[in-house]
Formats: structure tokens, C-alpha cells, sequence
């Protein structure tokens, strides 16, 4: 046979009908984030098979949120969870071991709540459910330049093929290095448009959810500033109610987004303040309309805006 014929026959081999990628797809578990609305406006929470970008400004919760993620993971399948592992690529040094510890008891204090009989009668849950173990299920990268977050990205398949039970990577942030040390900016976009490309492909192939924190900047355009994700630049305006960027701007700001780098993820949420009050602002997902919702971070992780048990804690 031909070489030709030979890749046509393997490419109609992998052919799938629309009725089986459906059923696979509401047959998929998600993974939670912790908050009941955040998940809501997610359609259930953080898809597997998916690439995620959240974006937000220091301090709105972004690191704190991939912990969670990072734990949630974890929960196991008797509670409703994936009962997976997680992977954490730190660029910028944010993963705090003692904050991840204590999002891993709010987890299990909240399992133990929700699921008291069940718990009492697992023997093996209770020995799961130790915030050591959750601690154990972290596979943790700290990440010091962009060539060291390349080769990691490359050596991810590798690691997946020996780690079958990790359901997410995160990098925390997958934009930091390229905009510290990376002075060509049209090839820069390009390896970044790549290594997303890499990333989508691996979360297919190994069936788990990646989530690509990012920071957002502002920049002063048509006489306002205007929020934008890192990296991004203005080939198109989009105007989005509730963006205020406090004491400066009066009316709702532009996000500028960039024709390559907006088809690097799946789904993108944005997180920002609203006065006192986080929010979340889902931007950008194929399957969902646009929405936003408030979200709290608490001593026991991200929660919902409401919850009164937990008390709030001021992220640096």
C-alpha cells in the first residue's frame, strides 16, 4: 500500500461520529472549583479534554484557585470526584505548600460534611482523605526560565505516559518568562501559540483538563485604559459590562484580544474586582453563553460569595 493511502486509511480510523463525541462529552466528569456559581457559569466546572485560560490581576485569586483545582482533582470517585493527580508547573514561585495543606483540609472538611455516612462506612476513603495524600497527588515543576518551561511542556507526554491517573496540568503563569526574557515578540507568540497547541492535543490524548493562568496588564488606547491578558494585543475590541478598573476608569473598559493567542484555549475566564467583591466573568467557551458571578476566597479555598461558615482571606 501506499504511503499516501496508508495515512488516509489511519486518518478514516480515527474518524468519530457527532453522536458518540456528544455522548462522550456528557458522559464527562468535571472537576470542581470549589464554588457552586463559579462551577454554574462552567457548565459544572473545569472540563477535561480542554484548555482553560484564566486571567485576572494580582491578587484576585488566580494561584489560589489553581490550588484548589490542583486538590479538587483529587476527591475521590465515591464522593464524585475524578480521583486523579494533578501536575504544577510554577513559573513564578506563587505555590505556597502550607496554603496548599490548608485547601486540602477545607476539601476534606467539606467531604466529610457533605458525606458523613459515607464516609463512616469507607475504610479506604478515610485513609485517602489525610491531607497528606492530597499533598502526595501533586506532581510540582518550578519553572526558572522559558527554555526550561519549553522542555517541560515537550517532556509532559513522556511523564503522562508513566502517570496515567494525573486529570489536570496547570501553569501558573504559562505567560511570565516569555515576558520577562523573550525580546522577539512575533516568535514569541508563535512558540506560545505552539506550546498551547501541544497542550490541547495532550488533553485529548490523556483525557484531562489543563488550566493556563495568565495575568492581565492595562494599556491606555482611544483615551481609556483598557484591560487586556498578558501577551495579547489589540487586533480587536470587545466591549464587556462590570469591567472596572477601580479609581480610573468610569465606564466599562475594552479587552483586547489577539486573533493567535485567542485560539489557544478552549474556554477563557477572567477574574476581577467589582468594588470589595471578586467576580468572575466567563469570556470566551464553546458551548456556554457569557456569564459572570461572584466568587470568595476563604481560609478553606475558593467558595461561593455567600458562604458565612468560612472567613475571608485577603490574597498578596
Amino acid at each position: 500500500m501506499a504511503p499516501n493511502e496508508t495515512a488516509q486509511k489511519l486518518l478514516l480510523q480515527g474518524a468519530q461520529n457527532a453522536w458518540d463525541m456528544l455522548s462522550e462529552e456528557q458522559s464527562q466528569k468535571h472537576i470542581t472549583t470549589g464554588s457552586g456559581d463559579l462551577n454554574g457559569i462552567l457548565g459544572g466546572g473545569i472540563h477535561c479534554k480542554e484548555v482553560t485560560e484564566i486571567g485576572g490581576v494580582p491578587g484576585i485569586g488566580k494561584t489560589q484557585l489553581g490550588i484548589q483545582l490542583a486538590i479538587n482533582v483529587q476527591i475521590p470517585v465515591d464522593y464524585g470526584g475524578l480521583g486523579g493527580k494533578a501536575i504544577y508547573i510554577d513559573t513564578e514561585g506563587s505555590f505556597m505548600v502550607e496554603r496548599v495543606y490548608q485547601i486540602a483540609e477545607g476539601c476534606i472538611s467539606d467531604i466529610m460534611e457533605y458525606f458523613p455516612c459515607h464516609h463512616d462506612k469507607s475504610s479506604s476513603g478515610q485513609e485517602n482523605l489525610q491531607p497528606e495524600s492530597f499533598l502526595a497527588g501533586i506532581y510540582y515543576f518550578r519553572i526558572c526560565s522559558y527554555t526550561e518551561q519549553i522542555a517541560v511542556i515537550n517532556y509532559l507526554e513522556k511523564f503522562l505516559g508513566e502517570h496515567k491517573d494525573v486529570r489536570i496540568v496547570i501553569i501558573d503563569s504559562v505567560t511570565f518568562h516569555f515576558r520577562q526574557d523573550f525580546d522577539d515578540l512575533a516568535l514569541r507568540t508563535r512558540v506560545l501559540s505552539g506550546l498551547s497547541l501541544k497542550l490541547m492535543k495532550l488533553s485529548k490524548s490523556y483525557n484531562l483538563a489543563v488550566v493556563l493562568l495568565n495575568q492581565v496588564t492595562t494599556k491606555f488606547t482611544e483615551g481609556s485604559f483598557q484591560l487586556t491578558l498578558a501577551l495579547v494585543t489589540a487586533s480587536r475590541q470587545h466591549l464587556r459590562r462590570g469591567w472596572m478598573l477601580a479609581r480610573k476608569i468610569s465606564s466599562p473598559s475594552r479587552i483586547a484580544d489577539s486573533d493567535s493567542w485567542s485560539h489557544s484555549c478552549t474556554n477563557r475566564l477572567i477574574l476581577y474586582w467589582k468594588g470589595n467583591e471578586r467576580c468572575a466573568y466567563l469570556d470566551k467557551s464553546p458551548s456556554l453563553p457569557v456569564a459572570s458571578t461572584p466568587y470568595a476566597v476563604t481560609s478553606k479555598g475558593v467558595r461561593d460569595a455567600g458562604s458565612s461558615s468560612c472567613k475571608r482571606v485577603r490574597v498578596m
